[in-house]
């Protein structure tokens, strides 16, 4: 084969080569931009709420009123038996824990809560309470994001407020002193099982304290385990969520406006 037309070949197949990496950039230029704009389905339209009030499509679990969304963890057919009283409802000690009456799955979850002003103790045992993310039996079985004093109160970082408890630190301490109210906003996906019961993929969690993030997207190991490390060991789907009557000597905690919107 002659050098010329050795050239020609290779000419040819840059030129082609050229023309490929060109084709998007020609194909860009012939497109409109209504081509990429989407208009069906129409997102749904939801009123925010003022002062961290409930957006218009959420569920109320608190209202200020009465624990009517709320019962008995150990009997899920006994109301639950905490104190109510202006606006705020608060840990009866030796009563057990609360949970919600309803199930859910994904949420985006809002709740208030506060450490009583002249508290006392140290470390575990000062204003100990906890928000299971999802309670999947009894006692204090489920997925707990830790309620605590961490104002000025050292103890264990995988224990303190935020933390995901026993598992994962807070990314920062934004706790209130004592007195104040503290702001839990929550994004929990639940775990999701195969067929046969094992796990597909984990719990993750993003929460904000006092609109500080402080769980970014966090993967979950598994339920709660005071001793030992947490696993999935049991397949389950929406759920209720909890509330702890932990039972430490110090004053109990309360809580007022909660809402969640299922996701």
């Amino acid at each position: 084969m002659q050098k010329n037309t050795l050239t020609f070949i290779a000419i040819s197949l840059l030129l082609g080569s050229a023309a490929i990496a060109q084709a998007p950039s020609q194909e860009k230029a012939q497109m409109k931009p209504e081509m990429t704009e989407s208009w069906e389905p129409e997102v749904k339209v939801t009123t925010p709420g003022a002062n961290s009030s409930a957006p218009s499509d959420a569920i109320v679990l608190f209202d200020g009123k009465n624990l009517d969304q709320w019962a008995s963890t150990n009997d899920p057919q006994t109301p639950a038996q905490w104190t109510v009283a202006n606006g705020v409802f608060t840990v009866k000690k030796g009563t057990g824990n609360i949970q919600t009456k309803e199930s859910f799955l994904d949420y985006q979850l809002h709740i208030e809560w506060r450490i009583p002003e002249k508290i006392t103790g140290t470390g575990q045992g000062r204003g100990n309470s906890g928000l299971f993310l999802a309670s999947i039996g009894k006692g204090d079985a489920g997925y707990e994001l830790q309620i605590v004093d961490s104002y000025n109160n050292r103890t264990y970082a995988n224990g303190q407020a935020g933390s995901i408890y026993k598992q994962t630190r807070p990314l920062i301490n934004a706790m209130r002193k004592p007195g104040e109210w503290n702001v839990y906003d929550v994004i929990f996906t639940a775990p999701r099982f195969k067929e046969d019961g094992s796990l597909f993929s984990p719990a993750r969690v993003t929460v904000l304290h006092n609109g500080v993030l402080i769980q970014n997207n966090t993967e979950l190991r598994g339920p709660t385990q005071y001793i030992g490390l947490a696993e999935y060991k049991t397949a389950h789907g929406k759920s209720p969520i909890k509330l702890q009557d932990h039972g430490d000597p110090s004053e109990p905690i309360s809580f007022r406006n909660i809402w969640i919107r299922p996701l």
